[in-house]
């Protein structure tokens, strides 16, 4: 199991799960977060239910609260276990997420481990998806926390029909947004720190759009003359190419979200 803690500037630690696959990269980022001082620390994502890992979040400090950036079992399978650990309530968009903590709330303002962070409701990757925003004490250090709506390698995929393209594509613009107005650093819920939230957000949506293009030119070639929709299987084909049999799944799910919204 890793045991290495890494830091990211002066309010974020960062461990690793020992969970690595074809949708979780190398593992699911845990961040633990806290002002220079502060008597307590704050958890994003405890991640799967690993023993050690948990325990290691739970030695970080004083946990006075956990956060959940959506339901995936990757990031959410731990945190019942870490609410026993800590007694930390927790606190996701879905209720049935939180233990001993209300759902959190677009907008909603957080004061927990010397910080200020902000819920950002950014729907697409699944429909309960939140980033969490948090600036420095000095307010110059800035960072989102950005689960699995921007990864820090590949893209995301659309989990439909809980997750649609057209609300992913408002969150990487509300995001491009976000990162525009200050430099801003993305900590993903998978893979390596992304040193600007504005650029990432920016490279993803040229990706949709270069994607979107794709499936729509693929299905008016396999249509032809005959009007017929073509099967999702023949699409991710076309636009796919040779994927490998462990990502089929994932770029069928995507193409499904994409022809839906080309539909809508």
């Amino acid at each position: 199991m890793n045991t290495a803690w890494e830091n990211i500037g002066t309010m974020v630690r960062r461990r690793r799960a020992d969970n690595p696959g074809p949708m979780t990269l190398d593992g699911t980022n845990s961040y633990v977060l806290s002002a220079p001082g502060a008597a307590g620390v704050v958890v994003v994502d405890p991640g799967p239910l690993l023993d050690g890992h948990l325990a290691e979040l739970a030695a970080a400090g004083t946990v006075e609260l956990i956060l959940i950036t959506h339901r995936h079992g990757d990031h959410t399978d731990g945190s019942a276990r870490l609410h026993e650990l800590t007694g930390a309530p927790v606190r996701a968009a879905l209720p049935e997420f939180c233990h001993a903590g209300n759902s959190l709330s677009d907008g909603e303002l957080i004061h927990a481990g010397g910080l200020a962070i902000e819920v950002l409701a950014t729907p697409g990757h699944t429909s309960d998806s939140l980033c969490f925003a948090v600036a420095g004490p000095d307010g110059v250090e800035r960072i989102v926390l950005t689960g699995d709506t921007i990864l820090g390698a590949g893209t995301t995929v659309i989990c439909h029909p809980d997750g649609t393209l057209g609300d992913y594509l408002d969150s990487l613009e509300l995001l491009r947004r976000r990162g525009s107005e200050a430099p801003t650093a993305a900590l993903p819920g998978h893979g390596p720190v992304l040193a600007d939230l504005a650029q990432v957000a920016e490279g993803y949506q040229k990706h949709r759009a270069e994607r979107i293009a794709q499936v729509k030119a693929a299905v008016e070639h396999l249509r032809g003359g005959s009007g017929d929709h073509p099967s999702v299987e023949a699409v991710t084909a076309a636009v796919y190419g040779d994927i490998p049999e462990n990502l089929q799944g994932a770029a069928q799910l995507s193409v499904t979200a994409q022809l839906h919204y080309l539909r809508g």
